[in-house]
């Protein structure tokens, strides 16, 4: 089934992918090693949708972020 996202632009969607990971790094001069963590939630307003994925935009520590999810790595997603 296809879904018409172009429906949703302006929505805040929380997304959760199938598996990504990132790295969280100590605070300097502090000795810690890399932590690795698995990232499984995305969440943004929707503001652009292609082919191949979703743009979402974040706002985090008063700075704007653009998150490009492809359609294959979603698992599940809630719309708000």
């Amino acid at each position: 089934m296809k879904m018409d996202w172009q429906k949703y632009v302006g929505k805040t969607l929380n997304i959760t992918m199938n598996e990504n990971y990132g790295v969280v790094y100590s605070t300097p001069g502090k000795g810690e090693h890399p932590v690795f963590y698995e990232i499984v939630f995305k969440t943004g307003l929707l503001t652009e949708v292609y082919e191949e994925g979703l743009l979402l935009e974040a706002k985090r520590e008063e700075l704007t972020y653009n998150i490009f999810v492809p359609f294959n790595s979603i698992k599940c997603v809630e719309i708000y």
